[in-house]
């Protein structure tokens, strides 16, 4: 069996473990970015008045409102994501010879490829997380105990399937993100690798700079994904990620393509460096638990993990 299981197994492990490190941080972010007004008094102001306010409100449980969804949907993004990477880069590095690295633009291909694949699988699991965590769209009236199923069911009743996919238009255009960060990040390895070997510490402060970079320029288009995920008033909907830009710069001004960004930064840079850290920490176990389920032989496993 080929390296990709392994990577997807440990890019799977790392995701859990740093979405379940970051996830308050995702919920005060999924409700800055779909807060319309801020004027309401009940309106969230900033990262530490929204952290405040879901606390006295809803207690500490309030910053974990869909941790289900968010840890499963991060364990089957990253999952495929790698799976489908790995596989695409082991193709360009078998044309161009051992020992090569890919260019800048056979990097950008593989993200898109492996980013496309990811959204199509996994959109219908984070709408349903973006529901679960900004209380948008759920009926929470009638039950206090509202799941991942429960809220799916409640879409695919009220909506149908296009339901699930509301915003997969804006994350399509959103792979860009993942292209931008393991770009970034592959270009910065392979020149530091060349220096020095690299450590656990240098894969965390990777990570976090190649999160910074994406982030930082796809942001707007994560704010129109956001609130094209939750359910909407007719005259209120965006009907097409333009409409989305549209429609925020004249009721909100250019500030509301960026709601948010402060608590989005810190957790996507947080999540990004926990992940490549602990991914590289994991892969080993991962190959050596495909040997002990007999899906990989032990010698090819001592090799994977010497490279």
């Amino acid at each position: 069996m080929s390296d990709n299981v392994a990577h997807a197994l440990s890019g799977a492990g790392g995701g859990i473990v740093s979405m379940a490190l970051t996830y308050p941080l995702v919920s005060i972010s999924s409700r800055l970015q779909v807060q319309k007004s801020d004027q309401d008094q009940e309106a969230y102001k900033n990262t530490l008045d929204a952290f405040v306010k879901i606390l006295a409100k809803e207690g500490p449980k309030g910053l974990y409102a869909g941790l289900s969804s968010g840890v499963f949907g991060i364990a089957v993004t990253n999952g495929v994501y790698y799976y489908c990477y790995e596989a695409v880069k082991a193709v360009f590095e078998k044309a161009k010879g051992k020992g090569k690295p890919m260019s800048t633009a056979e990097s950008m291909l593989s993200g898109a490829i492996a980013g496309s694949a990811v959204v199509l699988a996994t959109h219908p699991i984070w709408t349903v997380n973006t529901r679960l965590t900004v209380r948008k769209g759920v009926d929470s009236e009638k039950s206090k105990k509202d799941n991942a199923f429960a809220v799916g069911m409640q879409i695919l009743q009220k909506e149908g399937l296009a339901g699930l996919y509301s915003g997969v238009m804006a994350a399509l255009v959103l792979v860009i993100n993942p292209i931008i960060q393991y770009t970034v990040f592959e270009q910065v390895k392979n020149k530091i690798s060349k220096v020095k070997a690299l450590s656990n510490f240098d894969f965390f402060l990777l990570g976090a700079f190649s999160k910074l970079c994406a982030t930082g320029i796809t942001y707007p288009y994560i704010v129109v994904k956001s609130r094209m995920q939750v359910s909407q008033n007719p005259d209120e909907r965006y009907t097409s990620i333009w409409d989305g830009f549209k429609k925020i710069i004249a009721n909100e001004g250019i500030g509301g393509l960026y709601k948010g960004i402060s608590s989005k930064i810190v957790q996507s840079v947080l999540t990004a460096a926990f992940l490549f850290m602990a991914k590289e920490m994991l892969f080993d176990w991962a190959v050596w638990v495909l040997v002990l389920v007999g899906a990989r032989k032990a010698r090819v496993a001592a090799a994977a993990a010497k490279a």
